[in-house]
């Protein structure tokens, strides 16, 4: 019997549905917006509330507890780091649930979750790019430069003058 359980089950298990709702709470708390259906949209609300209210906290406790209930470390970082002090001034309600109408596929009714205190800026910032991506633009630099300076070009005016 479920006597004052509110938990929605999601039709899931117990271990499939923790480790849903802490993969996207991490999704929210790193780009801070997510598309969802409704359902998952208002199961994640109460777990992302709380979790920043351990991100006010700000304690070693409060980050290791944040740490246990999200798979990613960069997320807990964000979370103390950005997201904590947008809210501060805030005594809860960090996230707002705006209904998007129904999934054409199989008529899902979808919601959009956000978080409610982010500077804009911080909302349109991309989550920081992986290493593979970030050595591209730095390998690509030295060989546009290259042709521009050619040893034999600089010595060629020294000589004939």
């Amino acid at each position: 019997m479920r006597h004052g359980v509110k938990k929605a089950k999601l039709q899931r298990d117990a271990s499939h549905r923790k480790a849903l709702l802490a993969n996207q709470a991490c999704s929210l708390i790193d780009h801070g917006r997510i598309t969802t259906t409704l359902a998952k949209a208002k199961a994640l609300r109460p777990y992302v509330e709380k979790i920043i209210t351990l991100g006010k906290d700000g304690s070693l406790h409060a980050r290791r507890q944040a740490l246990a209930a999200l798979p990613k470390p960069a997320s807990v970082k964000r979370l103390f780091d950005v997201i904590a002090p947008a809210a501060a001034e805030r005594c809860g309600g960090y996230t707002r649930i705006v209904k998007l109408g129904q999934r054409k596929t199989d008529s899902a009714p979808m919601a959009l979750i956000e978080i409610i205190d982010l500077p804009k800026a911080e909302e349109k910032a991309p989550v920081s790019p992986s290493p593979a991506e970030a050595e591209v633009p730095a390998a690509a630099a030295p060989a546009a430069e290259a042709p521009a300076e050619t040893p034999a070009a600089a010595e060629a005016p020294e000589q004939g003058a």
